[in-house]
């Protein structure tokens, strides 16, 4: 099994006749996803990597049926092309898109805890992947392979390199999940991680956190309940405070989103807290094992 996405979904990319969209829909339907409309205003009636193209989202919806919309417009308009998908109830939503406004966000995850039928993943986050059947986002999918380790991380390019240490440890996956590293994700470590404690395929689960916010903890509250093991991976630990590092959301401020306030309350939980990345694959192995 998967959580948010498996073979079934059906894809449509808001933005994909632009460069960055173009370049990753190609990819993802390479890689075997459901590609099946894709979005760009004063194109719509036209075809784009053997694709239909509409003008609008709700033309998109009622022609083609997706069940999930990954978005590639430029941060000014990117609220709204997640709103429009969101007025189409599309149920899942992954927003790739960095750089967009605090203000916009906002609104945007606002009008979604309002109309509860749209899932936002993201902004500014690499994307989700469940191994050999569904790919929505920027991650290399050749590094990815199918088994039991579910991931969630705020991190694109250190999920990337913890991947493949698991995979090349013969530790395949069930998904990864990017939230993204922005301030206001639409969907949260917690939230992940109840998917991941309720999806029977998942036997344990990695968690990558990076310095900034309290998500970590809130996460970390959670995993007290799990019945699955977690290994956590902190970035960012010799991060001066008050200096942004990266992501939006990565500034530590007033002694909150430190990495050592993280690390001691997931440690706390009961996480296992691995000092570099290539430990995570050892640690998950023991922690399978003790849980057999």
């Amino acid at each position: 099994m998967s959580i948010l996405v498996n073979k079934d979904t059906r894809v449509l990319v808001s933005g994909m006749t632009g460069r960055e969209g173009s370049f990753h829909a190609q990819q993802m339907i390479e890689y075997g996803t459901q590609v099946v409309a894709g979005v760009t205003p004063g194109k719509g009636g036209t075809t784009h990597l053997g694709v239909p193209v509409f003008d609008t989202v709700a033309e998109a919806v009622a022609a083609t049926q997706p069940n999930a919309a990954l978005v590639f417009v430029p941060a000014p308009f990117a609220a709204d092309a997640v709103l429009e998908c969101e007025a189409s109830e599309i149920p899942f939503v992954t927003l790739i898109t960095e750089g967009i406004p605090i203000n916009d966000m906002l609104r945007v995850v606002n009008k979604l805890e309002q109309g509860g039928k749209t899932r936002l993943l993201g902004g500014n986050c690499a994307g989700i992947i469940t191994p050999g059947e569904c790919k929505m986002g920027i991650m290399p999918g050749h590094i990815f392979t199918p088994g039991p380790i579910g991931m969630v991380s705020r991190s694109g390019t250190l999920t990337y390199e913890i991947v493949f240490e698991l995979t090349n440890a013969g530790l395949g996956q069930t998904t990864c999940v990017g939230i993204g590293g922005d301030p206001l994700p639409g969907t949260r470590f917690v939230e992940v991680l109840q998917m991941f404690e309720a999806d029977p395929a998942t036997q344990a689960v990695v968690m990558v956190g990076e310095i900034g916010g309290s998500d970590e903890e809130a996460g970390a509250e959670y995993i007290q309940q799990m019945t699955k093991p977690v290994v956590a991976f902190i970035s960012g630990r010799t991060a001066p405070p008050g200096k942004r590092m990266g992501h939006a959301g990565a500034i530590i401020s007033g002694g909150m989103g430190t990495p050592e306030s993280k690390v001691r309350a997931l440690e706390a939980a009961g996480v296992t807290v691995a000092d570099k990345t290539s430990e995570v694959p050892g640690l998950i192995q023991a922690a399978l094992q003790v849980r057999v």
